[in-house]
């Protein structure tokens, strides 16, 4: 069985050019997604249509882009449909996976997309480590300073328990017993 899918992002935009081209190539059923951004998570039509096809069955779409917003979304659909045995084809791209050259497209595609990810996670890396040398810090900031510390271990010198000094500073027992072992680490007393 052959499943079309179309997909416009906005009410306005019509579906006609996409079904069109898809009557054209024949299919058995059709899911469309009127108003829906590929970027959205939840795109009924195409959860229906991928819920119905089955082995030896194949999706046809237009374009691409009509399927996913990112490569690596469409690697990673493409590849579920190639791991359950379900053919996949563009009509614009000519990628037909059900062939020599569709599978080694797929290849393709999936090395560029396992090459954007690389990319942006050294920018990412490259980003972090230029802010932490200008001193951004990251992450949470820290529920107590060391004056704090200083603090609670006086208070608790003087017969407040851990509870009750936790309690005095706004955070929980254990958060309290983490910062008191940190600096009983740093100090090197036991």
């Amino acid at each position: 069985m052959r499943v079309a899918y179309a997909r416009v992002s906005t009410e306005e935009q019509s579906l006609d050019l996409q079904i069109d081209a898809l009557k054209r190539a024949g299919f058995d059923e059709l899911f469309c997604d009127h108003g829906v951004s590929g970027v959205a998570l939840e795109r009924p039509g195409l959860q229906e249509a991928l819920a119905l096809l089955k082995e030896g069955d194949t999706l046809v779409v237009w374009r691409l882009d009509r399927l996913a917003r990112s490569l690596r979304e469409l690697t990673d659909l493409v590849w579920s449909l190639h791991d359950r045995n379900i053919g996949f084809h563009s009509l614009c791209e000519y990628i037909d996976v059900g062939s020599a050259f569709g599978e080694f497209t797929l290849h393709v595609l999936s090395a560029v997309a396992h090459f954007e990810r690389a990319l942006i996670v050294e920018r990412t890396k490259a980003g972090m480590q230029a802010a932490r040398e200008r001193g951004v810090q990251f992450g949470r900031p820290p529920a107590l300073s060391d004056e704090e510390v200083e603090e609670a271990v006086f208070l608790m010198s003087h017969g407040l328990s851990v509870e009750e000094a936790a309690l005095q500073f706004g955070v929980g027992r254990s958060t309290l017993y983490r910062y008191l072992s940190s600096r009983s680490e740093r100090s090197g007393s036991c």
